[in-house]
Parts: structure tokens; sequence; C-alpha cells
């Protein structure tokens, strides 16, 4: 099975990405196919580039059975960061205690 998608990028998080299968519902848009809450947290899309994914076509990180098995079920399939990345802060987070966040919470 081959198929025509669409890859976006999420502003919100480096290396999340969506593959989007327009064929899956005829003439729907983005915001018909995908999930009003994962829309949501994935951010305002950014259109990277369009590909023909084929069972012999190798992905950087993800199984493209699993891709291709998502856009057949639900026109759409979502990447996520890598799990090394995932866990990591930003150079200027500080992680405060539990305690300490909710000090002053009312009773």
């Amino acid at each position: 099975m081959k198929s025509l998608v669409s890859i976006y990028k999420s502003p919100k998080r480096d290396e999340m990405y969506l593959y989007v299968n327009y064929s899956h519902k005829k003439g729907a848009s983005l915001e018909q196919i995908i999930p009003e809450s994962l829309m949501k947290a994935f951010g305002k899309p950014s259109h990277v580039f369009d590909l023909l994914l084929t069972p012999a076509k190798k992905l950087a990180r993800v199984d493209t059975a699993s891709v291709l098995e998502g856009l057949a079920n639900n026109g759409y399939y979502l990447q996520m960061p890598p799990a090394d990345s995932q866990g990591q802060e930003d150079d200027y987070t500080i992680r405060l205690p539990d305690e300490f966040l909710s000090f002053n919470d009312p009773i």
C-alpha cells in the first residue's frame, strides 16, 4: 500500500511531526482530519513537504509500517520527539521542588 502524505512540523516541540493522508477523507481540510485536542497540543502546523510513502521507504525515526497503519485507520500519524530529548529541559529552566510549587496554595 502506498500513500501520498503531507508532513507538518509542530511549533511547540522540536521533532514532533504530523503525517496526514488527505485521500483518507476526500476534500477534507487539516482541521477536519485532526482531532481538535491534538491540534491544540500540536500548535499551528507548518507544512514541511509532501512524500509518496511506500512500505519499502525507510523513515529516519519511525517505522514506516506504523505510519501507514495510522494513516489507513485515522488519516494521520503523530510522530513524537525521540525519548532521549523528551526528558531534557532547557538550560534556562529551573526545577523547583514540589513543596515550593504548592507553598501558597489555599487549603
